[in-house]
């Protein structure tokens, strides 16, 4: 087994207000890690504390890359200056190109209760940023889950083994897991070669190649490819495993807008100011 993985780096999450004051866990898209081709963010919210999550995100745009939404407990719903909604409950996911444009909101549909749950950001090629806009939109049933006494592994995006998930990213071939170990039991995975990947613990504890891992953590798994094994402690664990094609392009971001260069990034602003960003209605895939 290829545990070798020189490059593993423990990132800890930081607490940092987003949207309207949302306090969410970031990993990647902080001064630690601010880029991680090709992925651009992670934010994990999970409070059951209104305060913490009830100004949500209020309309605001994205352009040049893909968010990607997992909703693990509550409801959110999405809104945009397109006309498209959607309500995220617990177990769904959205799939998000902004591409050219999208002013969009999110926010909470409860006043109480447990909220939980993840956003990415995924970086688009330099060819696609201005792209239509896309959706993909499914509920929790969707999406399939792989069963074995070890463990509980639900295929959100991409696939492993033979199982494929509902949402495809082509463009950057992510995949992307949501894995749940029993105390003490181990799960084996071999990380694709020439990607990069992370793993985020979000519950309980373990070891990773027998390395002790807390809480929140990120484990920056590099492009090394080769076989992990994760160790549950004794309440178990729970972590999300992702990995995507890097694309080796410059990178320019300001807030919202992620784009190649700093004359595209003015451009981008100069559409916002004179409205003239939203260019083009999002296509909308959802299982029915």
């Amino acid at each position: 087994m290829n545990t070798s993985m020189n490059t593993v780096r423990i990132i800890p999450a930081m607490a940092v207000p987003e949207g309207a004051g949302v306090i969410v866990h970031r990993t990647i898209g902080t001064p630690v890690l601010r880029n991680y081709d090709p992925f651009l963010l992670l934010d994990h919210i999970g409070s059951d504390n209104p305060d913490d999550y009830i100004a949500g995100f209020p309309p605001h745009p994205h352009r040049g890359f893909i968010t990607f939404t997992y909703m693990l407990d509550g409801h959110m719903q999405h809104q945009d200056s397109m006309g498209n909604t959607g309500d995220l409950g617990p177990g769904s996911a959205q799939w998000m190109k902004a591409a050219s444009g999208v002013i969009h909101s999110e926010m909470p549909k409860q006043e109480n209760g447990l909220l939980r749950g993840f956003q990415l950001w995924i970086n688009l090629p330099a060819i696609n940023k201005m792209d239509h806009p896309e959706y993909q939109e499914f509920p929790a049933a969707a999406f399939p889950v792989v069963e074995t006494a070890d463990y509980r592994l639900k295929v959100l995006i991409g696939r492993f083994g033979d199982t494929v998930a509902p949402i495809r990213d082509d463009l950057t071939q992510v995949t992307y897991f949501d894995v749940q170990l029993q105390p003490g039991r181990h799960f084996q995975h071999r990380l694709p070669a020439q990607n990069t990947s992370f793993i985020y613990l979000f519950e309980g504890n373990g070891q990773f190649n027998g390395q002790d891992i807390g809480l929140h953590s990120l484990i920056a798994a590099g492009t090394d490819g080769g076989t992990f094994d994760f160790v549950a402690g004794k309440k178990g664990a729970r972590f999300i495993v992702v990995s995507g094609k890097p694309l080796h392009e410059s990178v320019v971001q300001h807030g919202p807008f992620v784009m190649n260069t700093r004359e595209q990034i003015d451009q981008a602003l100069k559409d916002f100011q004179s409205s003239q960003f939203v260019r083009d209605r999002a296509w909308v895939k959802r299982n029915q």
